[in-house]
């Protein structure tokens, strides 16, 4: 049997999808607008390229649900994390890779696949499509206008939008080491993954105010609604909320030493963190902003160290687009009202990376073999497909996986004493596994 199956989008869930689907040994057609057409964010025409940063964040898989879901994604055969791996870059506890390596990596290892075909052009209308042969959606949060009407036009619904923003980078070279110094927070981790800026308290407080006044990217009338999505604010909105909030942020000052000056605790830290392996590139860790390109240049460089920094790339801002999930998908992530369609990654209501990728994993698995259970609501998989799909329609926003939407621990073995902190998502964890191991005997037939 022949069996053929579109993807459309290769960014990371679709990158992803096209990998499973071929692994299931269906012929892919992997479709990309890029170059012919780029999004405001994306530069190249790469598979899986990364845009907000460098960073798919904690690889921590025994106390952090997101190095579960790394975990579990490397126990299921994914081409991403694989690619990630290879890719990495220093970073503490966090999975960071060298974007170009990563991105050349997935797409040398979609390209040479025998069963996956890479075609250049934008798809604008999903009721063209034959239902025929089945369709993956995994045009990502910046989906086009054209897809994102045609999209809406086939659920009926209302499509929700929020901006999502990009950190500035930096040339090594250009910061001044008499004021930087290199140490992860509680020496977690290698003392060379971050660099550090350190504040006094009216230098930090000046900052604040300039973050303030600094000239804004002017918004369309029909973007001003719009909502942030609060794991990934600009630095400014977060200055907005509060004289303090960035101290208690991304510039929090704890578990570092200034070895300039040991005898003055810093008030607040601008992180710095490796952008790719050489360590030639410097990303502003928590900076994603929508400052225009003039005030950034002028506000960042009067952090300490950054006067006469160089940027390789101005901070940014995007609209992310995604659907209801829980409103127009069933519980295999086929769009209700043309089911030869699946959505994958951001689109369908996830946030993040990985999450992404998994959501891409998850879709092709399940698309590929309808046999195959859902994964265990236990798992990071499962958590993440169920909040995507059956998340209360009434307040439904993307969310990154975090334990707030597994299911609860059975505590009552241990009576009052019940475990708390890293003991209790130890528990989350190993649970996640053993219920994977499981689905995993079932996703092996």
């Amino acid at each position: 049997m022949n069996r053929k199956v579109r993807v459309i989008g290769a960014g990371l869930a679709g990158s992803e999808a096209a990998w499973q689907m071929a692994k299931c040994g269906w012929h892919v057609e992997l479709i990309e607008m890029r170059p012919v057409h780029f999004t405001p964010a994306h530069t190249t025409d790469k598979c899986a390229e990364l845009v907000c940063s460098n960073s798919l964040r904690s690889d921590d898989w025994q106390t952090n649900a997101v190095g579960l879901l790394h975990e579990e994604m490397r126990r299921c055969g994914s081409l991403i994390m694989r690619c990630a791996d290879a890719a990495k870059v220093p970073a503490g506890g966090a999975l960071a890779v060298d974007r170009n390596a990563f991105s050349a990596m997935v797409t040398q290892e979609l390209a040479f696949h025998p069963l996956i075909t890479i075609r250049h052009e934008e798809v604008e209308d999903l009721s063209q499509l034959s239902d025929d042969i089945p369709t993956i959606l995994a045009t990502g949060p910046l989906t086009s206008e054209k897809m994102a009407a045609s999209l809406q036009a086939i659920t009926g619904d209302e499509q929700l939008h929020f901006f999502d923003a990009i950190a500035p980078i930096i040339y090594t070279e250009s910061i001044d080491m008499g004021k930087a110094w290199y140490q992860s927070r509680y020496d977690k981790g290698d003392k060379f993954d971050y660099l550090n800026l350190a504040m006094n308290k009216d230098e930090y407080e000046a900052f604040v105010a300039r973050l303030i006044a600094g000239e804004k990217v002017e918004f369309h009338d029909w973007e001003k609604n719009t909502p942030y999505f609060e794991g990934c604010l600009p630095v400014e909105v977060m200055a907005e909320r509060g004289l303090y909030t960035l101290r208690f942020g991304p510039m929090k000052p704890v578990g570092l030493t200034n070895p300039h000056k040991p005898e003055e605790k810093p008030f607040a830290v601008v992180q710095l963190r490796k952008e790719n392996k050489a360590g030639t590139l410097m990303n502003m860790v928590g900076f994603q902003t929508k400052l225009k390109h003039g005030a950034q240049k002028e506000i960042f460089k009067t952090i300490p160290g950054l006067e006469n920094a160089e940027f390789a790339r101005w901070g940014g801002i995007h609209r992310n687009t995604f659907v209801c999930g829980p409103k127009v998908l069933d519980e295999r992530l086929h769009l209700k009202n043309k089911p030869s369609v699946v959505l994958a990654g951001q689109v369908s209501g996830c946030e993040g990376y990985i999450e992404s990728a998994s959501m891409g994993f998850v879709a092709a698995r399940l698309l590929a073999n309808p046999n195959l259970p859902l994964p265990p609501a236990e798992t990071a998989l499962g958590a993440m497909l169920r909040h995507v799909t059956n998340g209360n329609p009434e307040t439904f926003q993307p969310m990154n996986i975090n334990f707030g939407i597994f299911p609860e621990l059975d505590l009552s073995a241990y009576g009052k004493r019940k475990p708390k902190g890293s003991d209790r998502k130890k528990l989350y964890t190993s649970r996640a596994l053993d219920a994977l191991e499981t689905w995993l005997k079932a996703f092996l037939i």
